[in-house]
């Protein structure tokens, strides 16, 4: 089937095709044109109108956008954390909450006590959400099992949800009765037995140190996946370095990052992934996202949609507050959640961008870009196309599409 795009205010296009990232300092060349999008099945065939195509769409005043990439969730887990939040607006600091029996582990506790129908129930609605705010491409991490079993239950429900990507995060909080090296060896064992895309540690003063993270990029090299990791979020760790050394494919977090660890990160093949929803509702100090996309950092934005610290599905209020709070210009966030993050996760080859042979993912906006970040926390998604196929249209937009 054929399906053209018709008469957009504006299209999002990389400056030039078969660019795996684009580095920050470079995101104004981000091409904003009115033009025709023809997809022939799952493709992307051409920028230009087809007058015998099957499906036609009116995108007058709109902007035509990649499905955007969503490259850090928690998806699947079990439950909320509501009461947790509000002990953090009134004071308590993560650190204590976690130390008192809350934070990753009161999500271990009901993860282990739902059903899998459960658990994935939850998840698919959360991942529908999802869908409704224009993400089209999202990874999913386990670290809520915190026991062997549990965590390889985790990487079973994680594609049983149908993510595109399944980071193995079996280093995100010590179970009770380890100590953090003896977790370690199952880490590694449950590393080498689980059907992963990526491992993910948590340095932090209540998790894994500089020390592990080494380890597990030790493993992650053995076992030929990337190594993620999540790092700088409350204490400054000079963690980064130890990641780059260890090959690293994103550094995550990156709120307390030190300034001398910039440019180091800034010239390297490693993403600067940047959560400003964990920083927002955690009222963590707020990442130097100016100074890193200045420098040239390849840099990503996700929701980190977690129970806990981030509990947000939507990208585009994810852009909204890293306009606002990172300075960054709209094609700046477009950039952070197309392209790069696809890259984070092996697939800027398929997704991420607009080009002619790629995966045929793209969301429709009812207004301009500007308006994304300008509008906060309104959805300005009216119709997203997955694999061809329009996914979801908004009740209010069925009038674009004729056949």
């Amino acid at each position: 089937m054929t399906l053209t795009i018709e008469h957009a205010t504006q299209v999002l296009r990389p400056p030039t095709d078969g660019l795996p990232y684009l580095r920050h300092d470079r995101a104004n060349e981000l091409v904003l044109d009115p033009v025709a999008v023809t997809l022939g099945g799952d493709r992307i065939a051409a920028f230009e109108p087809d007058a015998g195509a099957a499906v036609r769409i009116d995108a007058s005043g709109c902007a035509v956008l990649p499905g955007l990439v969503d490259c850090h969730t928690h998806l699947p887990f079990a439950g909320w954390r509501a009461e947790e939040y509000e002990q953090k607006v009134t004071g308590v600091p993560y650190e204590e909450i976690a130390r008192a029996g809350g934070g990753i582990a009161a999500s271990a506790r009901a993860f282990a006590q739902a059903t899998d129908d459960e658990v994935l129930g939850q998840a698919r609605t959360l991942a529908a959400e999802m869908l409704a705010t224009g993400t089209t491409t999202f990874e999913a991490k386990t670290g809520y099992g915190l026991s062997v079993d549990a965590e390889a239950r985790a990487v079973r429900l994680g594609r049983e949800l149908g993510a595109d990507r399944v980071t193995g995060l079996f280093a995100h909080a010590v179970p009770e009765a380890y100590d953090a090296d003896t977790w370690m060896d199952y880490v590694d064992a449950l590393a080498a037995s689980c059907d992963v895309d990526a491992l993910d540690i948590y340095v932090e003063s209540v998790a894994f140190t500089n020390e592990h993270l080494a380890h597990l990029g030790a493993i992650a090299a053995r076992e030929r996946v990337p190594l993620r990791a999540h790092v700088e979020q409350f204490n400054a760790n000079r963690s980064v370095p130890v990641a780059l050394a260890a090959g690293a494919r994103s550094v995550d977090h990156l709120a307390c990052l030190h300034p001398d660890d910039i440019a180091p990160l800034a010239g390297a093949e490693c993403a600067a992934v940047l959560l400003p929803g964990a920083e927002f509702l955690g009222a963590e100090r707020v990442a130097p996202a100016r100074e890193l996309a200045d420098a040239g950092a390849i840099c990503v934005l996700a929701t980190d949609l977690n129970p806990g610290t981030s509990p947000v599905s939507s990208l585009p209020v994810v852009i909204g507050l890293a306009v606002r709070r990172y300075g960054w210009s709209v094609r700046e966030a477009l950039l952070a959640c197309t392209l790069n993050a696809a890259w984070v996760l092996g697939l800027s080859d398929e997704r991420g961008s607009l080009e002619v042979g790629k995966r045929a993912d793209l969301v429709l906006l009812d207004t301009t870009v500007a308006h994304l970040p300008y509008r906060f926390g309104r959805n300005p998604v009216n119709l997203v196309i997955r694999d061809g196929e329009v996914a979801r249209v908004r009740p209010d937009a069925a009038w674009r599409i004729s056949a």
